[in-house]
């Protein structure tokens, strides 16, 4: 399923509520807390946290995106695709998962970092994480991964994120938001994300 529009590609499926015998269901693994898993016959979610597509069309940039679900090479996943360009001010394509406003924050105190499962196309895709010290739009914490064309673990510890517009150090007690992103170049983006976890 691949839905393209301007800007809101499309919004996967929200749970209300953490179900932790679907966390364990979806890992089987007591040192990581899965955050999404795609590969089960109905994907899950922790808490409130969906995904969504967006393009920098929402700030007037002309970056093309798609964002929905797929299946590649084996495995169920959410897959974003697009051309990113820079012109008009743009620059970006994204798909992010939130957990609400300031009061509904992930807290991944106990954990040494983010765990992603994802398939590229041999292009860098950043990763970004607000949290309630960010207030505006462009201020985040950043890392940078590269996605080959196969299925990969790729972790992520805190200390890869670098703040970006703020000085407050990263809370990873007040995580609001984790996305990944087609970064500030001109290119083709293909990535497909199968499981994000956090990791200890």
């Amino acid at each position: 399923m691949t839905i393209k529009r301007r800007s809101l590609v499309l919004s996967l499926a929200i749970s209300p509520f953490v179900n932790w015998n679907s966390v364990m269901a979806a890992s089987g693994d007591s040192n990581k807390l899965v955050l999404t898993n795609f590969t089960l016959d109905e994907p899950y979610f922790i808490g409130e946290s969906g995904w969504r597509g967006f393009s920098d069309r929402v700030m007037g940039g002309i970056s093309d995106a798609a964002f929905g679900g797929d299946d590649i090479a084996g495995k169920k996943c959410a897959r974003m695709t697009g051309d990113v360009t820079r012109e008009s001010n743009g620059g970006f394509i994204q798909m992010a998962m939130s957990f609400g406003g300031r009061d509904a924050q992930l807290d991944a105190s106990g954990y040494d970092g983010l765990e992603l499962l994802v398939y590229g196309n041999n292009e860098d895709y950043n990763v970004h994480i607000r949290t309630a010290d960010c207030g505006w739009y462009d201020q985040s914490y950043r890392a940078t991964i590269f996605a080959k064309p196969e299925w990969q673990i790729v972790r992520l510890p805190w200390d890869a994120f670098k703040p970006n517009g703020l000085e407050a150090p990263l809370d990873i007690a007040r995580i609001n938001r984790i996305a990944i992103l087609g970064w500030m170049r001109e290119f083709k983006a293909d990535i497909s994300l199968a499981e994000i976890s956090l990791y200890r």
